[in-house]
């Protein structure tokens, strides 16, 4: 039996679109499907089918001629690996997928600790080096900038490489760049190992975040960037006491600071290792050779890197969450002051830390309970859901802020603050977690993750920058323009100053002489002895004839003496 099908296209009907008549046995009618892309396409089968199986060939030819080629083009061998090793990525069970974001947390809690050491030992490594507070702050300055520099490198290491051996690879970067900081003898060794950690740290960031967003669904994934976020600050605030608690000790002869540096770097190099031993990357097949599925060039991996990142630019969602990082990130650098203000309130140095370690633990409970609120909002409300429940965060962190800097009086009890600041740490920090980054990981393909947390990076550092300098460009600028106004006002307020002062000068003569005039007499003449005579108003009211009288007299008194 011999079955001949033909696909053709044709124009020219009433609607204006593309049909495709399909000619088909005669048991079929001739149908007609828009739209469809221009082609034709011939199918011919010989074969002793069944009626059974010659119904299936005929009904085949009805697909789309897309949905033909590409069953055809997955019968060959290439296609038919790649699609098999797909499947067997996505297959990655529920243990693996937990092991991996415990592991990937773990090396956030390092990643934190890191990046917390220097800043709690400025006081010793500035006295050892010689080094004033604005060099130190310099030195943070240098691997902030350094870090933002090297997303898009941690980018493509991730797209062309098992993430979970990007985070290894980071690790050890860091780690080591930390033991130099603490064999460190002069301030530019310490600045260059702050440069080589600033390129580790930025490997491992979007590698942490893409893989946290791969290792969870869209109905989890805010609780899962939300514990991110506490064993993230939970890291922040080890590394900073950990290195406090040392800084004046003294460990095997080696400087406690340094000691702290030593410990934390050999700390990183474990958790790196266990990261790249036991962690999952859902883009790789763990096959004897362990390379990636699709071998592209480096040229055509960076072409390919660009591509996405053009197009994750062109989002629209993406643009407004950077825009509104930017303008967020002000309030929370800002609390950075919290301390002084503190202190300048009056509290003890105890006491501040206290109330800043309850900030920063509500702040870490309060990412756990926004992922998970926003997962549920979620799922109640797709569009909108996560959506409300940031402006909810950002709104709430207006009447809070007033409050603990308005609302409680002076002389308050640190319960109360401690309860404000406690509440506000709760209430502000639901953003990252339920918002941005489930919504990064949602509005671009699952290969782009990467991509999206590290352009998200880079674009705020540099956009945080930048508005810095506006915040301190504009507002200096209006100085300058404030001041060109008094070119025109300095000049007559100082002339009528003048002119007011010398009227004032002139009465004052004229009231001097008046009152010499009549009896507030001083002789300047050796010989002579002073007379003051002191009148009441009473007395200026006096005829001029008693006036007169009275001054011959006091002349004559004092010639005869």
């Amino acid at each position: 039996m011999r079955c001949s099908f033909q696909f053709q296209t044709r124009r020219g009907d009433d609607d204006g679109k593309r049909h495709r008549s399909v000619c088909v046995c005669s048991h079929f009618a001739t149908t007609s499907i828009s739209p469809s892309p221009s082609s034709i396409i011939f199918f011919q089968r010989k074969s002793r089918r069944s009626r059974g199986g010659h119904h299936r060939a005929c009904l085949l030819c009805l697909l789309p001629p897309v949905r033909i080629q590409g069953r055809l083009a997955d019968q060959r061998p290439g296609h038919r690996r790649v699609r098999e090793a797909g499947r067997r990525a996505a297959a990655m069970d529920a243990a693996a997928a937990r092991r991996t974001r415990a592991l990937v947390n773990l090396a956030a809690i390092m990643e934190r600790a890191d990046e917390a050491l220097l800043p709690a030992v400025y006081q010793e490594v500035g006295a050892e080096l010689h080094a004033t507070p604005m060099g130190l702050g310099a030195l943070t300055l240098y691997r902030s900038l350094v870090q933002a520099a090297c997303y898009p490198l941690a980018a493509y290491a991730a797209e062309r490489y098992n993430r979970a051996h990007v985070i290894a690879v980071g690790a050890v970067l860091w780690a080591a760049a930390t033991f130099l900081v603490g064999v460190s003898e002069t301030f530019a060794q310490v600045a260059v190992a702050r440069g080589l950690n600033g390129i580790g740290l930025a490997l491992v960031t979007p590698a942490i975040q893409s893989l946290v967003a791969d290792c969870s669904d869209d109905n989890t994934r805010g609780a899962a960037f939300g514990w991110l976020q506490l064993t993230g600050n939970v890291g922040s605030i080890i590394g900073g006491m950990f290195s406090l608690m040392l800084a004046s000790t003294t460990v095997m002869g080696i400087a406690g600071w340094r000691a702290a540096f030593h410990i934390v770097g050999f700390i990183s190099v474990v958790v790196g290792a266990l990261v790249g031993l036991y962690a999952v990357d859902p883009h790789f097949v763990h096959v004897g050779n362990g390379e990636q599925l699709l071998h592209k060039s480096a040229w055509e991996e960076m072409k390919d890197l660009v591509r996405k990142a053009k197009a994750v630019v062109r989002i629209s969602s993406f643009q407004i969450i950077v825009a509104q990082g930017i303008t967020g990130s002000f309030p929370w650098s800002a609390l950075s002051f919290a301390p002084m203000w503190l202190e300048l309130m009056g509290f003890p140095r105890s006491k501040t830390g206290l109330l800043m370690i309850t900030f920063v633990l509500a702040s870490s409970l309060g990412g756990v309970l926004g992922g998970k609120m926003g997962d549920h909002f979620a799922i109640r409300f797709p569009d909108s859901g996560r959506i409300v429940l940031a402006q909810i965060s950002s709104a709430s962190a207006i009447p809070l802020a007033a409050l603990l800097m308005l609302g409680l009086p002076d002389d308050s009890s640190g319960f109360l603050h401690g309860l404000v600041m406690f509440t506000m740490g709760l209430t502000i920090s639901w953003n990252g977690p339920a918002t941005n980054s489930p919504i990064f990981a949602e509005i671009v393909p699952e290969r782009s993750r990467t991509s999206v947390y590290a352009l998200d990076r880079t674009f705020e550092s540099v956009a945080l920058a930048k508005a810095l300098c506006t915040a301190i460009a504009i507002p200096m600028l209006l100085c300058c323009i404030m001041y060109s106004l008094l070119y025109w006002t300095y000049p007559r307020d100082r002339e009528r100053a003048r002119m007011d002062s010398l009227i004032a000068s002139e009465m004052q003569q004229i009231e001097l002489e008046r009152c010499l005039g009549v009896g507030d007499y001083a002789g300047s003449k050796d010989g002579t002895t002073v007379i003051d005579m002191e009148y009441s108003e009473e007395d200026f009211d006096a005829d001029d004839d008693e006036k007169a009288l009275m001054d011959r007299q006091a002349q004559q008194s004092g010639s005869a003496r």
